[in-house]
């Protein structure tokens, strides 16, 4: 049988990437594309672990061999979740350097691509209440780190004078909470690509933390209409 990692080590590390506003599709082994798949359409609790066998061709109990339950399958796809957006973020992260707006704009920017790019396994967020405590604590710790960066950035703007929001800490909960909603309405076949969806939000997110320090980058923003008065 194929044991989930322990906590720890699933929250420890994620691939390094290379290009991080690049999203390649989905590959994920059999049994958890499947389950995705049912969940995102059923719902975790609606979804069982012989309908997830029925959809891979193999019994029960060979499905078993790989997972010892349906909570580990949950566990194995928001490890996979976090992983993914994480590294993306820790890339555009050290790209941006110490400057708060890049990093802001990389944080937005590489969350909002992610949720375009993968709403499925975006979606998953929605199914965290299902997970044990233990598993529970540690998703929300590595949710919370993205949390922390975001947060930072945000900070570090405020103390330099190139964010005056009064509010950082709603501005933040504001930027999440829109990035995270992505997933519920973008769809491939609309009329905006995931990057142009994501240059508007790292917009939106420099207007809401009341960027004074507006910069042009290599996707274009063209921030000037945010610049304020000085």
């Amino acid at each position: 049988m194929v044991e989930s990692p322990p906590v720890r080590a699933r929250a420890a590390a994620s691939a390094p990437v290379g290009d991080w506003r690049h999203y390649p599709p989905l590959e994920l082994p059999r049994i958890l594309d499947a389950a995705l798949s049912q969940i995102v359409e059923h719902g975790y609790d609606a979804t069982s672990v012989r309908t997830i066998a029925g959809e891979v061709g193999v019994t029960v109990p060979a499905l078993y061999y790989h997972y010892d339950n349906k909570q580990s399958i949950l566990v194995a796809l928001l490890d996979h979740a976090m992983r993914t957006v994480s590294s993306h973020i820790d890339a555009a992260l050290v790209e941006a350097g110490d400057d708060p707006v890049r990093r802001l704009s990389g944080v937005v920017e590489a969350t909002a691509l992610y949720m375009a790019n993968h709403p499925d396994l975006a979606f998953l967020d929605s199914e965290r209440r299902s997970l044990t405590p233990e598993n529970g604590a540690w998703y929300r710790e590595h949710r919370d780190a993205i949390d922390v960066q975001l947060r930072d950035a945000i900070d570090d703007g405020c103390s330099a004078g190139v964010f005056a929001t009064p509010v950082p800490d709603s501005a933040r909960l504001a930027i999440l909470s829109m990035c995270q909603g992505i997933a519920s309405w973008y769809r491939v076949d609309g009329p905006k690509t995931p990057a142009e969806v994501a240059a508007e939000y790292v917009r939106i997110a420099l207007a809401a933390v009341e960027c004074t320090a507006m910069e042009f980058d290599e996707v274009g923003y063209d921030a000037s209409v945010l610049t304020r008065d000085g």
